[in-house]
């Protein structure tokens, strides 16, 4: 029995690194590795595009047996190094909540959603935790946060720090753990770190050295998925 499996990016960069498996073969609609039917999704970037774009994917296809979303981050880790391939085992929205003047409240903290109401489990959302469980001796774990303004200053990166302590930082991931967990499809991500969370200096940046990471670390993943 075939294995149906969405991955999603948000850039056409980030996708091609899915051409790196080892054996894949270019099929009508799609790729084919043994018993695995792979569609891809090239998102865009953030969460409205992310979210558009996945649930009009849902709305005329078959629910897929597994959805992997694969790209870059920013660390805010230093254990967690560029270059590293990580699994984000939880996810939130980081900046999603009020102002209360110098103070921000998420909307938790704000009594505007419970922090137990599902998808959310004390104000995260975790990945699945059967591919958690088979992939912990192969990918780093991590914790995510999802902006909507990618970070790039000291002032706000302390605030995300005192508020969330995150290991990465994205654009897209809450919302792909979201979209999963409400239409109950089976999900986890691979992060790889392109940049250190600071003031922004794209010179240190390595998009280069990630992504041939990520594609290096997506074959030792999908020989546990065959």
């Amino acid at each position: 029995m075939s294995v149906k499996i969405l991955f999603v990016a948000a850039t056409q960069v980030e996708a091609e690194v899915i051409k790196e498996i080892h054996g894949l073969r270019a099929i009508p609609g799609g790729y084919l590795l043994d018993n695995l039917e792979i569609s891809l999704l090239v998102a865009g970037v953030g969460s409205v595009s992310t979210a558009w774009e996945m649930q009009r994917w849902i709305s005329v296809n078959d629910k897929p047996d597994l959805a992997i979303n694969t790209g870059i981050a920013g660390s805010y880790n230093k254990n967690i190094k560029i270059g590293d391939v990580v699994m984000p085992l939880t996810e939130c929205f980081g900046d999603a909540g009020i102002e209360d003047g110098d103070n921000f409240l998420t909307l938790f903290e704000a009594g505007l959603i419970k922090p137990s109401q599902f998808p959310f489990i004390n104000g995260l959302i975790q990945t699945d935790p059967y591919y958690a469980g088979i992939l912990s001796g192969i990918v780093k774990p991590a914790t995510g946060i999802t902006v909507n303004t990618a970070t790039g200053s000291d002032t706000t990166r302390e605030k995300f720090v005192l508020k969330f302590n995150p290991d990465i930082e994205t654009m897209e991931g809450a919302t792909f753990f979201y979209i999963c967990s409400k239409e109950k499809i089976p999900f986890f991500a691979l992060r790889a770190v392109s940049n250190i969370v600071e003031t922004r200096n794209r010179n240190n940046w390595d998009i280069k050295l990630a992504l041939s990471n990520l594609a290096e670390k997506l074959n030792e993943v999908v020989l546990k998925l065959k």
